[in-house]
């Protein structure tokens, strides 16, 4: 699996990969880039299909989990710290559980140890393969973001240019993700973000994250549906900045 990403940030810093959720790019974590690459260098890449990323099928959480591993290969790294937005939460999750001396520090941000219903998702696989993903806006931006969000738009303008099959085959992979079983086998510490107003990985779904993996906490952020990162920067920023100086290196 090839994925699309950069680096940003000191050559010689410690490592966070920023994983980023369906249907965005990499730039979803721009609201974060500036604060993060003072201290640490940042690893943000494409989902398949999305971005940059070329298109790809027929995969699962593991397997873009090893996909991040292979990044990871390729640029030398050991250890590194994984930040990941909703799906890109679930690749971390996948990555603490596949190779746990690999994930040295976790950030679980409007992510879940189970998303919705299989069925949800075949569902939204197959309107994708027929309709493509401009269906999705309407629904999606209430489950993005708050109605006071005023820069929605944008964001969905990128779900529009995410390739269909790709995109559905990022939903048949969330419809077999199930890691509610194995939380507790997590051994990075973690921190659990959560959206107070997100419909998508509702406060339910974050307090099984934080229960059930080992040590882990959990913030709630005010005013922020699921893409809290965005709707929500300063909160986030501040979080996942206190998160990573007291479980992972600095320069």
């Amino acid at each position: 699996m090839i994925l699309h990403h950069r680096l940003d940030g000191p050559p010689d810093a410690p490592v966070v990969v920023l994983g980023p959720s369906l249907g965005t790019t990499l730039g979803l974590w721009d609201p974060q880039t500036e604060v993060l690459t003072r201290t640490w260098r940042i690893l943000r890449y494409d989902l398949p299909g999305h971005g940059e990323s070329p298109a790809a099928s027929g995969f699962t959480v593991d397997d873009l989990a090893a996909g991040v591993l292979t990044l990871l290969d390729r640029h030398g790294l050991d250890a590194v710290a994984y930040a990941g937005v909703s799906l890109g939460g679930a690749v971390g999750t996948a990555l603490a559980l596949l190779a746990p001396g690999r994930a040295g520090s976790l950030v679980l941000c409007c992510a879940s140890a189970r998303f919705g219903t299989p069925e949800s998702w075949r569902e939204r696989a197959a309107l994708v393969r027929r309709e493509g993903t401009a269906p999705l806006t309407t629904t999606l931006r209430s489950r993005w973001f708050t109605a006071a969000f005023p820069e929605a738009e944008r964001h969905l303008d990128t779900l529009r240019g995410v390739d269909p099959e790709s995109y559905a085959a990022c939903c048949d992979a969330l419809a077999a993700f199930d890691a509610r079983g194995r939380l507790g086998q997590v051994r990075a510490p973690t921190l659990v973000i959560a959206g107070a107003e997100d419909r998508a990985t509702p406060l339910a779904d974050a307090e099984i994250l934080a229960s059930g993996i080992p040590a882990a906490e959990l913030v709630v952020v005010p005013g922020a549906a699921h893409l809290a990162g965005v709707e929500r920067p300063d909160v986030v920023t501040a979080a996942i900045v206190r998160h990573l100086r007291a479980t992972w290196r600095t320069a």
